[in-house]
């Protein structure tokens, strides 16, 4: 068990779903905000030159209030300096333009007009300026937010514009790392409660139960999650079922191995201990005195029963499947063989065969004669007074499977104990029963490839289904067919 915890620990600790919860969690963020950091500095860019658009317009108009016309040079190149621009021309409709140039020639060497420029241009644009850092001049031209029809030109040096945008790009880097960091680690923390430890403890409790599937506590489904009903809960509950059953299934099968061996070492000894009293049994039998014979007869029938329950009891305790010996038999004269068998010791008891006369199956025949004998003397013990029998293909055709159906006239199998019908040592209903019939014929069909199944019971019968696995072929036509069982 330590085993188990200690690789389950290191799978956890070297492929943590946790960790690539979190990683993935902050990478989807990081990527949408990346998404949305691509417009928004095309839209930075923009709001950049619309603003130094506006202060040129502002400095053009303070030059266009100078006293007499005339602006000092340094005046000029103060307004020019303050509005972050080279040079500024306002076209007002009806007006000579207003001009500011400082001194030396300004000359542009791209051209941006934000009448026209589209959102992906500005991203586009803006991109390109912080990856290459270029040291162009900029003539910008856009309408005045200050008076409408205004028209402003003005020549901007790019490197003030790509500085402002890597600023604000550091800045939004900043802030979407630390909305990632903390929308993954909440994320991060919600999954780990609810899914990644809750995941954890089902794969320690399988490794566990793996390790030592007898004597390991099942899981328990109320500490495994904070939601009591969603998919792990469910599954948390349905695998503690099945360790449950699993566990319950692997201590029946140690005490059947334990009785198959403590049965095969007595069996012996108690056939020998049985044969002088059926000898006895024998002589009383032919006794003169009636009542005497009639002592014989109930001594020999209980010395039988004794041996007969040991006999099916070691059978059943044998390991593995019985070996078969199979070979090509008519059903419907198997069926006689068992029903005469069974008629010999329930006086009134009576067998319709209803199954094609030409009908054959590939089976071991005194194995399937149990199977036959066990299910016949069933319905006879529990009441019936009557078996029907008859051969059918369900799905039809020629390839479809031979389904044999028994059906009684008892009163029918109590709910109690349907449940359980075909387990070892279950009582089916009848007092006296060792619990062994339904569940050594099953065991003989499935070995033959086949199955046996419960189709039905009430107070007018019971009816149990017999299938040959795979289907055979046909050989005839109409009842003429020949079923192969392997």
């Amino acid at each position: 068990m330590g085993v188990a915890q200690t690789s389950v620990g290191s799978v956890v600790s070297r492929r943590s779903l946790s960790a690539r919860l979190l990683w993935l969690t902050v990478g989807i963020v990081l990527l949408a905000e990346v998404l949305i950091f691509l417009p928004s500095l095309g839209r930075a860019r923009v709001v950049w030159l619309t603003n130094h658009a506006i202060q040129a317009h502002i400095a053009a108009l303070a030059a266009a209030a100078a006293p007499h016309g005339a602006l000092d040079r340094r005046v000029a190149e103060d307004l020019l300096r303050l509005s972050g621009t080279d040079m500024v021309e306002v076209q007002m409709p009806g007006e000579a333009p207003l001009t500011l140039v400082g001194p030396g020639k300004v000359t542009a060497n791209a051209t941006v007009d934000l009448r026209s420029e589209s959102a992906l241009n500005s991203v586009v644009e803006a991109i390109r300026g912080i990856l290459t850092g270029s040291d162009r001049r900029l003539m910008v031209i856009s309408q005045s937010v200050l008076r409408p029809g205004a028209l402003v030109r003005m020549v901007v040096p790019e490197r003030t514009l790509i500085a402002d945008l890597r600023r604000y790009g550091r800045h939004i880097a900043g802030l979407s790392m630390m909305i990632a960091g903390i929308t993954g680690a909440l994320l991060y923390l919600v999954l780990l409660a609810l899914l990644v430890r809750p995941m954890q403890r089902i794969t320690s409790s399988i490794a566990a139960f793996r390790a030592d599937p007898e004597f390991t506590v099942p899981l328990d489904p109320a500490r495994l999650t904070l939601l009591p009903d969603d998919e792990i809960a469910v599954a948390g509950r349905e695998l503690a079922a099945m360790q449950r059953e699993l566990r319950g299934a692997l201590w029946r099968n140690a005490r059947l191995a334990a009785l198959g061996t403590t049965v095969a070492k007595v069996s012996h000894d108690l056939r020998g201990i049985l044969s002088p009293a059926l000898l006895t049994a024998d002589r009383l039998e032919s006794h003169a005195d009636p009542a005497v014979r009639k002592a014989g007869e109930m001594v020999a029938s209980a010395v039988q029963r004794a041996t007969e329950i040991v006999r099916r009891t070691l059978d059943f305790a044998r390991e593995g499947p019985p070996p078969l010996s199979p070979g090509r038999f008519n059903l419907s004269r198997l069926i006689e063989d068992a029903a005469d068998a069974v008629s010999l010791v329930n006086p009134g008891f009576a067998v319709d065969n209803r199954v094609g006369a030409r009908i054959e199956v590939e089976v071991d025949r005194d194995q399937f004669h149990r199977v036959l004998s066990n299910l016949l003397r069933n319905a006879a013990e529990a009441g019936a007074s009557e078996v029907r029998l008859r051969a059918v293909r369900p799905q039809g055709g020629e390839d479809g499977p031979l389904v044999l159906e028994l059906a009684d006239d008892g009163p029918g199998l109590p709910a109690a104990v349907q449940a359980s019908l075909f387990r070892p040592f279950t009582q089916g209903g009848r007092p006296g029963g060792t619990g062994l019939g339904l569940a050594i014929a099953r065991d003989l069909m499935r070995a033959h490839g086949g199955d046996i199944d419960l189709a039905g019971t009430g107070p007018d019968g019971t009816l149990f289904r017999l299938t040959f696995l795979p289907a055979g072929r046909l050989v005839g036509a109409g009842a003429a067919e020949r079923v192969v069982a392997r």
